[in-house]
């Protein structure tokens, strides 16, 4: 009878181990890039005039078709900003798109930030 209770306990056992599941390594979660507009109120929706009004001469002027982009920089950061007609007789910001001087991320309004300052004086 031992032998046979032994054999049952070893038997449930060893079918416990070999379930032919096997587990997965938990993924990371994904880090989310932030997209809000926090600090670019006074920057999206202007025209050309207004950006130069507030940045300075761009570094970059590109158009294709409707579309232009216009480039700043400070000693620190570049910003990108892309202007679309959006039902309107003269193109507007729609999208901005920040960097370091390197080529490293950058929020956005910090890049404005800095922009803005050079444009005023500051370093």
């Amino acid at each position: 009878m031992k032998r046979l209770l032994l054999a049952s306990i070893t038997g449930l056992l060893l079918a416990g181990c070999t379930s032919g599941q096997t587990a997965r390594p938990a993924r990371a979660a994904a880090v989310p890039i932030p997209t809000g507009t926090l600090g670019l109120e006074g920057v999206l929706g202007q025209n050309a005039r207004g950006l130069v009004a507030r940045f300075g001469t761009p570094v970059a002027d590109l158009t294709e078709g409707a579309a232009r982009k216009l480039q700043f920089a400070s000693g620190t950061c570049v910003l990108d900003a892309y202007l679309y007609p959006k039902g309107k007789p003269e193109p507007v910001v729609t999208y901005l798109d920040a960097r370091q001087s390197d080529g490293s991320p950058v929020d956005r309004a910090s890049c404005v930030s800095a922009i803005q300052m050079k444009a005023r004086g500051g370093k």
